[in-house]
């Protein structure tokens, strides 16, 4: 383990082998920096567990909220750069990278081996898949569920606001049904001789 000056850890902070913590960074209470990720490989009907042999690389000038934890790496590190700014509840898994001066609000989750670029803001709840990259600068809205890597920078959101029940579940069944009448709307269209948005025109049809 090892500190930088100035750095405050404040009450139950938690820190496993071979954590590196940069100069003035921040841990609020509860924080856990340095458990195992969750890694388990299937074997015969069972869960056999990998050892998670890297650790956490803190940068400089980095908060970290209250009972956030980031997981230590299989192999490599996980990495949090400078300036970093996590909030409370927020869950790194194992060797995810974060981008210096990158903002995550409370109750994100972010999986393993995920890279998330530089001054990207990220809203609470916000849930990213495995193996993404991130490009700089990219702000997710709150509750956003990011499942495919993002190669430019710019806003993205992925989830309906409230809505009046009645109203949600008509949405969901056209939801539902979008499909269906998609195919309706492409037979048609291949039927009167019109190229689809899709580029795709009578001579495609293979049906």
């Amino acid at each position: 383990m090892s500190l930088a000056a100035d750095v405050r850890l404040t009450t139950r902070v938690t820190l496993g082998p071979g954590v590196q913590i940069g100069a003035r960074s921040v841990l609020q209470p509860g924080a856990v920096i340095g458990a195992d990720g969750f890694g388990f490989a299937p074997e015969k009907g069972t869960w056999l567990k990998v050892p998670q042999l890297g650790s956490v690389r803190v940068g400089a000038d980095v908060e970290v909220g209250a009972n956030t934890t980031i997981d230590r790496g299989a192999i490599e590190d996980t990495v949090i750069e400078d300036g970093v700014k996590l909030d409370n509840l927020v869950m790194i898994a194992h060797n995810v990278r974060i981008g210096a001066h990158t903002a995550i609000a409370a109750c994100v989750g972010v999986s393993g081996s995920t890279s998330i670029g530089k001054r990207c803001m990220i809203g609470g709840m916000a849930g990213f898949a495995g193996h993404l990259t991130i490009a700089d600068d990219v702000v997710i809205t709150a509750r956003s569920s990011v499942s495919h890597s993002i190669t430019t920078s710019g806003v993205y959101s992925s989830t309906l606001p409230t809505e009046e029940a009645h109203a949600w579940r008509r949405l969901v069944a056209r939801f539902k049904r979008s499909g269906v009448l998609e195919e309706r709307l492409r037979r048609l269209e291949r039927a009167a001789g019109i190229k689809s948005a899709r580029g795709e025109g009578p001579e495609e049809d293979h049906d």
